[in-house]
């Protein structure tokens, strides 16, 4: 790498499908498989971190009503910071992201 160049990271934001951890995605379970970070809700089945690569950080930002572990805007904010560090990092969110977790909205990033 060339002095003052840095390696960015990604961030993939992955569903976790409906519950049963036997329907999620090849691709979604190589994305696991390969992060160096996981942020995962609580409406994930835990048996999908078994996948994480030994070293893997697991950190818990899962949301009830009325109890959030972090903030949105937190989130967001770690995301970026690991991605700039150069990790890969997976968002994994329960079901489907793009309909529970409203990433489709314009000011949801």
């Amino acid at each position: 790498m060339a002095e003052g160049k840095r390696t960015l990271g990604i961030v993939a934001i992955v569903g976790a499908g409906p519950g049963d951890p036997e329907l999620i995605t090849l691709k979604a379970l190589r994305r696991i498989e390969a992060a160096d970070v996981i942020l995962y809700d609580r409406l994930v089945n835990k048996r999908l971190l078994e996948h994480a690569k030994a070293g893997a950080r697991l950190l818990y930002v899962g949301k009830a009503p009325g109890r959030h572990s972090m903030p949105q805007a937190q989130i967001i904010e770690l995301l970026v910071l690991l991605a700039r560090e150069g990790k890969k990092v997976v968002r994994l969110k329960g079901g489907d992201p793009f309909i529970f977790g409203r990433g489709g909205e314009k000011d949801s990033v």
